[in-house]
């Protein structure tokens, strides 16, 4: 038992929880603040870059807005992100704000053990950071653990164009809800993205959490195309109006025409309108929360299923 209670101060908390939610996930609720202003972003924000760290959002809430993550029960601050306002992209009749993350702090874990956890993780970023390895500084790792306590869903893009195929798992994704844009947020390095950008179409799986594994086995597909989809580890069906192969076991398919793609910091931001949404089954969505976020809930006694 008392091991149980001293790990915490000897080994740090994982930085990531792969957990397992009904979507959309309605368990933390996102709070913009501005200028005695503030409004629900909850289905309004998402992750454009990681390096820098930048937020996007349909509304301009000024140069230095608050973003707010809170409890929807208990209506507890878990923690918060400063903003600076970076640009504007305008689409259409649209326009996104773009915004680096300046700091941040979270309140899931009570003093001294929030510093010292955060010291730990930093600890091991740094001693396993490998040289000219693609990695975000410690401190915006931190930030961005504190932007992942809305649980990310994880999808499959699916790709689908003469001479190139491809299907990879991604959750820097989300809608911006006032906008009706959907967000894509991709490493610059990943192998599909000139063919996105030529093609401008692209099927969504949103994946049941029981195939985390074969889900993860895909990410080798940022890196190398698809030879074949009938050597996935699952069966596809066609998406509804493009006829893009997705996962015959998603929970949902949405289909995704893309309408603007611009390179923001270490990522190609895709930013599109759904075309067609199938809902095909009701179930738990593989998820990632911050480590943290899933320590402070089973405290309170209501932890994540575990994918």
């Amino acid at each position: 038992m008392w091991k149980d209670w001293i790990r915490p101060y000897v080994r740090p908390l994982p930085q990531w929880s792969v957990v397992a939610v009904a979507p959309p996930q309605q368990v933390v609720t996102a709070t913009l603040h501005w200028d005695g202003h503030s409004a629900d972003v909850t289905a309004d924000h998402t992750v454009a870059s990681l390096v820098p760290l930048v937020i996007a959002t349909s509304l301009d809430a000024g140069q230095h807005p608050v973003l707010e993550y809170r409890d929807s029960a208990s209506g507890k601050l878990l923690g918060f992100l400063r903003l600076v306002q970076a640009t504007s992209i305008v689409i259409e009749k649209s326009t996104l704000t773009l915004y680096h993350v300046a700091a941040g702090e979270h309140r899931c874990l009570g003093w001294p053990l929030r510093p010292w956890n955060g010291w730990l993780q930093n600890r091991l970023m740094r001693k396993s950071r490998a040289p000219q390895h693609f990695a975000p500084e410690p401190t915006a790792v931190q930030q961005l653990m504190i932007a992942y306590l809305c649980p990310r869903p994880v999808v499959l893009v699916s790709v689908d164009a003469p001479g190139h195929q491809n299907i990879f798992p991604m959750d820097l994704i989300g809608p911006l809800q006032r906008s009706g844009l959907f967000s894509l947020a991709l490493r610059n390095t990943n192998i599909s993205v000139p063919v996105m950008r030529e093609v401008r179409q692209v099927a969504l799986s949103n994946m049941p959490a029981p195939m985390k594994a074969a889900i993860y086995k895909l990410a080798e597909h940022h890196k190398h195309p698809l030879q074949d989809w009938s050597a996935l580890p699952f069966p596809v069906r066609p998406s509804r109006e493009f006829g893009i192969p997705a996962a015959a076991a998603a929970l949902r398919i949405q289909e995704l025409t893309i309408v603007h793609s611009q390179e923001v910091g270490s990522h190609m931001l895709f930013l599109g309108r759904i075309v067609s949404d199938e809902q095909l089954e009701e179930g738990t969505q593989l998820h990632h929360t911050a480590g943290f976020h899933q320590a402070y809930r089973r405290r309170q006694r209501a932890p994540f299923g575990e994918a």
